[in-house]
C-alpha cells in the first residue's frame, strides 16, 4: 500500500489554512460589531475625544499584550479590549462630523459603505485569484511609518492639503494591507487568527477614518 506523504501534508496544510481563514473572518465579524457597539455607546454618552498620547499609549499597550498572549484564551479577550477601545475612540470623531456638517450622517454612511466595498472587493480578489502579495510587506511597513509621521506633522504644521494627502496615503496603504494579510493567510505566512484579525481590523478602521476625512473635505456641507 503506497502512502503519499507529500499529498497528506498538502491536504493538512490546506485544512489548517481554511481553519485560520474561517476563524479570522468569524472573529473579525464579531469584533467589528462589538466595536460598532462601543462607538455607539461613546456617541450616546457624548464622550470627549481621547488625547493623542492617551490613545496611542492604550492602543500600543493592548496591541503588545494581544501579540504576547496570541496563543491563549487571553488573546481573544484582549482582541475585544483593543477593538472595543478603538470603537470608543471612534464615537467622539463621528459625533464631531455630525455636529460639524449638515450631511454628517450621510458622510459617515458613505464612508462605511465605501470601506465595506473596498474590503470585500480586495479580500474577494485575493481569495479567488490566490495571488501571493507577500512582496508588498516591506513596502507597506515603510509606507505606514512614513504616513504615520506625516499624520502627526499634519496636526502641528499648517501645510495646506497635507492631512488630505495623508488620508489618501492611508487609503492606498490599508488597501494594500488587506491584500497582503489575506494573501498571508492563504499561503500559510500567517497561521495565528488572532494576529490576522487584529491586522485586518486595524486596516478597516484606518480605511474608514481616511475615507471619512476625505469625504468631509470634498463633500461636507455646513
Amino acid at each position: 500500500m503506497n502512502y503519499d506523504v507529500s499529498t497528506a501534508r498538502s491536504e493538512s496544510s490546506i485544512l489548517e489554512t481554511n481553519k485560520v481563514l474561517r476563524n479570522t473572518y468569524l472573529l473579525l465579524s464579531i469584533t467589528l460589531v462589538f466595536s460598532a457597539a462601543t462607538a455607539g455607546l461613546a456617541m450616546y454618552l457624548e464622550l470627549p475625544r481621547f488625547g493623542m498620547l492617551v490613545t496611542l499609549g492604550i492602543y500600543f499597550g493592548l496591541l503588545f499584550l494581544t501579540t504576547k498572549f496570541r496563543d491563549s484564551a487571553w488573546g481573544i479577550l484582549l482582541v475585544f479590549a483593543l477593538t472595543g477601545f478603538m470603537g470608543l475612540t471612534l464615537g467622539p470623531i463621528l459625533n464631531s462630523y455630525i455636529s460639524a456638517y449638515a450631511n454628517g450622517s450621510e458622510l459617515i454612511m458613505t464612508a462605511l459603505g465605501g470601506t465595506g466595498i473596498i474590503f470585500l472587493g480586495l479580500s474577494g480578489y485575493a481569495l479567488t485569484t490566490r495571488k501571493d502579495f507577500s512582496f508588498m510587506g516591506g513596502f507597506l511597513m515603510i509606507g505606514i511609518l512614513v504616513a504615520f509621521i506625516a499624520g502627526i506633522a499634519a496636526m502641528f504644521l499648517p501645510i495646506p492639503g497635507l492631512s488630505l494627502a495623508v488620508s489618501a496615503m492611508f487609503i492606498l496603504l490599508m488597501s494594500g494591507m488587506i491584500l497582503y494579510q489575506t494573501s498571508e493567510i492563504i499561503h500559510g505566512g500567517e497561521t495565528n487568527y488572532i494576529l490576522a484579525t487584529i491586522s485586518l481590523y486595524i486596516s478597516i478602521y484606518n480605511l474608514f477614518l481616511s475615507l471619512l476625512q476625505i469625504l468631509g473635505v470634498v463633500g461636507g456641507s455646513d
